[in-house]
């Protein structure tokens, strides 16, 4: 099998660590752990990480700047191009589209970040006093043989006067001093039919507009 110009090929039959460039010098296996690898093996199958969030602006309501979702499949879709100058103008052109589900997010905590000269610094992290067991998974290797503890002591803080005191001076603390306010949502995973994974996928949103207090 040839590759065509400047695009990339797996053999058949070869191991997934084997790549074909766009050259023809003979294949030579490449690890893929390798930062500098030039290809990907299946760009689909990989988690799309977020990698920066939008630029905040105080005078917009606050919302939030990401959600997560799942691949469900592709499809096409038939489109009027509106392109002046190209052939294609108010002609109708056949698409391929990704399908994405999302299924409701979770917040399960608050992060609040401080400005500093060497970038952002977490201050302290508020977390929701009932977690499900979907995102509690995803603290363990093996959540069978886990003994099932993890947010125990901590959610008895909201059981005591002391507790809710201390969580209440966390809150206010990111008020005063927070530049960037993010929360932890998790997915509903058990909501997706044609996944087995019962773990959910947990992450930060960054939420934009308005003040500390308000977001």
């Amino acid at each position: 099998m040839l590759s065509e110009p400047g695009r990339t090929r797996m053999y058949v039959g070869r191991p997934e660590w084997m790549l074909a460039s766009a050259t023809n010098f003979p294949m030579k296996p490449v690890d893929p752990t390798i930062r500098t690898l030039p290809f990907v093996i299946d760009p689909l199958t990989r988690e799309k990480l977020l990698k920066a969030f939008p630029k905040d602006d105080p005078s917009k309501p606050c919302r939030f700047t990401a959600f997560l979702g799942y691949k469900a499949g592709m499809t096409h879709i038939v489109r009027e191009v509106k392109k002046p100058g190209s052939k294609l103008h108010k002609k109708e052109i056949a698409e391929a589209v990704t399908i994405i589900e999302t299924p409701p997010m979770i917040v399960v905590g608050v992060v609040g970040y401080v400005k500093t000269p060497g970038g952002l610094r977490s201050l302290n992290i508020v977390w929701a006093q009932h977690l499900s067991e979907e995102v509690k998974r995803r603290f363990y290797k093996n959540w069978c043989k886990s003994k099932k503890k993890t947010f125990t002591k901590y959610s008895k803080n909201f059981e005591t006067e002391t507790g809710k005191k201390d969580i209440q001076k966390q809150l206010e603390k990111m008020k005063k001093y927070c530049t960037v306010i993010r929360v932890l949502v998790h997915t509903q995973i058990r909501k997706m039919k044609g996944l087995k994974q019962k773990k959910a996928h947990l992450m930060e949103v960054q939420i934009n507009g308005g003040d500390s207090a308000q977001k």
